[in-house]
């Protein structure tokens, strides 16, 4: 059984929103120091991708 349109809508805005507070976060980490956090903006990305 799939996700509705409306579960896939929701899903899809709540990566944006976690990808926005992260990249606030990598903004202040331009040395990429902390590499789990840039680790998850590339697989949230990638998620974001697979929902298009």
């Amino acid at each position: 059984m799939g996700l509705s349109k409306k579960d896939i809508g929701r899903r899809k805005s709540n990566l944006k929103t976690r990808l926005e507070e992260l990249e606030k976060e990598a903004k202040m980490d331009p040395m990429m120091r902390d590499i789990k956090l840039h680790e998850e903006i590339a697989q949230i990305k990638k998620k974001l991708a697979e929902v298009d």
